[in-house]
């Protein structure tokens, strides 16, 4: 199985490039399933219901969400009614939608898992007390493969349920904070892991929003409203290729850029 796994999408500008890339990333990486982490989509906090069926209605198999998953009301109806549409089992307890679901690939059945972390983020629950729980349920839809989107603040607690989880799960991969780490590898037991599959938007930004607000906010602690910036927008996540048996083989990175003619 190839699964093609793309970090959370900024803006508009950042889904418009996911759309326009899909269909040549799909083919060019023999991909069997497509993940997509839409957290920020809609101005940079959230997903809209538009947002949402744009990308399944282009061939994305699962949307995984974040700490902003519930920002957009009008969202949890999707939650709700949709199962390709993830948010973190640790979002809040009363949280409409669902943390696991299981799609069909060509190349046998993908189980996808959403969990938040623990550290400065409003978790509900410890993501390593509840994880068992998940992949077992994942395990019992009749996932052959199962990946984790662990949408976390600190790359030690990313670092540590990838090394947990190793041997039992694909891949996990962390999102949240949209800088693309370096540090791809599969673990000794055979679970692809990446700290931060990276931001789907405008590079020439801070983490996706202008350089001009946030550097007036560190030099002089104002609270200018948040502005999706526009320049050099890219694509990043990563491909996992895993046998039949769910282990992975390999992991590799993407980062494309993406003109205004794509």
């Amino acid at each position: 199985m190839r699964i093609l796994i793309i970090g959370d999408v900024v803006g508009g500008n950042g889904l418009a490039a996911v759309l326009a890339t899909l269909p040549a990333l799909r083919e060019s990486h023999r991909a069997d399933a497509v993940v997509v982490n839409a957290e920020n989509a809609a101005d940079g906090t959230g997903t809209s219901p538009r947002q949402a069926r744009e990308l399944l209605d282009a061939g994305v198999d699962v949307l995984t969400g974040g700490n902003h998953s519930l920002r957009r009301r009008e969202f949890a109806e999707v939650l709700r009614d949709d199962a390709r549409v993830l948010r973190p089992a640790n979002l809040a307890a009363d949280a409409p939608g669902r943390a696991v679901t299981v799609v069909p690939t060509p190349a046998g059945s993908l189980g996808v898992v959403n969990v938040m972390g623990n550290v400065f983020l409003d978790a509900t629950a410890n993501p390593f007390e509840i994880i068992d729980g998940l992949v077992t349920e994942a395990r019992d839809g009749g996932a052959t493969h199962i990946l984790v989107d662990h949408h976390a603040e600190v790359t030690s607690e990313k670092k540590a349920l990838g090394w947990y989880l190793d041997g039992r799960v694909t891949a996990v991969v962390g999102t949240h904070t949209h800088v693309q780490t370096a540090d791809e590898r599969v673990l000794p037991q055979g679970t692809a892991y990446i700290t931060d599959l990276g931001m789907s938007g405008p590079h020439d930004s801070v983490i996706g929003v202008r350089t001009d607000v946030i550097v007036r906010r560190f030099r002089l602690g104002t609270h200018d409203r948040f502005e999706v910036a526009t320049g050099n927008v890219r694509v990043q996540g990563v491909v996992v290729e895993a046998g039949p048996d769910g282990r992975a083989v390999s992991i590799s990175r993407i980062d494309e850029a993406v003109t205004a003619e794509t």
